[in-house]
């Protein structure tokens, strides 16, 4: 084919292909930290495969759940803060597959920006792996997109993808009766949902990110970067010891909207908001937005990033386990008869 006049290529409209096959090089390191029993095969081909046999499993049913990390994102950007981020991303999905009973085993990125800067793509596709070694789950691919005109050349988006398996019959929720015990995770911030809230406080207030934190050490950026906590591991050990009846994951709806999703029609929860301490970051969240209690609790996961409904008998033990898992557990309150969440006390 004989060259147009113009003499016009892929590179020159934007797209650097060269680029992306060094991204490959560059993140082969970390995903290959990754592996776990079931792996095939390693990055490169048109698909990932994963032997559901070598992973244990006999009779296995696929969960599989996908998300993204929402406007944190224009933080990350704006700040250069990259390499939690993708931790970010990992966890929004993988607590929610243990949320359903079944172990993360794999996962997949989508990497989209204008303008491919490989080392931070790499310091974001590392954070990726961090998450998936974290959680026990294999970054077994991915897709990098360089779409100059959809996106300014600093500006990216990321989505996850997950997969995981239990042996049939054992999903979550199951057998939620009233009278069962809540028990709260605590979270490490404002993990992954909210932040068109916290950006429009923050806007109102007039800081800037790399002012020092008003709650916190270090910069308001690094502060309010604090990547959404891992809840796998600890969460499968209270699962296999018994007495686990369903979980929630706390993201966007708080605790309000979440809880009701793993309860029976005819079941609602009593929740004493004096069980914990609200972190500062939502103390000072809500005195600098003027935010109403009932909307940080349907905004925020408020101090309490994963929720446990057990059985009583069972609820002291799996305290017990839980904090030596490292986990700093309250005890919220109870599964009550009649639909809904019904609050006492405030967060202080």
């Amino acid at each position: 084919m004989a060259e147009g006049k113009n003499g016009l290529s892929y590179a020159a409209a934007g797209v650097d292909i060269d680029a992306g096959n060094a991204l490959v090089d560059a993140i082969k390191p970390a995903a290959k930290a990754t592996t776990r029993p079931g792996v095939m095969a390693g990055l490169g081909g048109f698909g990932a495969l994963f032997d559901l046999k070598a992973a244990g499993y006999t009779d296995p049913i696929l969960v599989a759940a996908t998300d993204g990390v929402g406007t944190k994102l224009r933080i990350a950007i704006d700040t250069g803060h990259l390499d939690t981020i993708g931790i970010d991303l990992v966890a929004m999905c993988v607590n929610d597959l243990v949320c359903q009973g079944a172990e993360p085993l794999l996962f997949l990125d989508y990497f989209a920006t204008g303008k491919l800067d490989v080392p931070a793509a790499t310091r974001i596709i590392n954070g990726i792996a961090e998450g998936c070694r974290l959680s026990g789950c294999a970054l077994i691919g991915g897709e990098t997109a360089e779409m100059p005109g959809m996106y300014a050349a600093e500006d990216f988006d990321l989505a996850g993808f997950a997969v995981g398996a239990m042996e049939r019959g054992t999903a979550l929720p199951a057998n939620v009766a009233a009278g069962d015990v809540l028990l709260g995770l605590e979270s490490d911030g404002v993990h992954s949902n909210g932040y068109s809230l916290v950006r429009k406080v923050v806007e109102h207030a007039g800081l800037a990110w790399d002012v020092p934190a008003p709650f916190d050490d270090g910069t308001l950026g690094a502060a309010l970067l604090a990547p959404t906590r891992l809840y796998v591991k600890p969460a499968l050990a209270a699962i296999r010891a018994g007495g686990v009846h369903g979980l929630a994951h706390i993201t966007g709806g708080g605790l309000t909207e979440n809880l009701p999703r793993i309860l029976p029609d005819d079941l609602g929860a009593d929740i004493d908001l004096g069980a914990w301490s609200l972190p500062p970051v939502f103390g000072w969240l809500a005195q600098q937005g003027g935010i109403a209690q009932a909307e940080m609790l349907k905004t925020f996961n408020a101090g309490i990033g994963m929720v446990l409904i057990v059985a009583p008998e069972q609820a002291e033990a799996l305290t017990a386990l839980l904090t030596d898992a490292g986990e700093r557990v309250c005890r919220l309150g109870h599964v009550t008869q009649g639909a809904g969440i019904r609050y006492s006390g405030t967060l202080a």
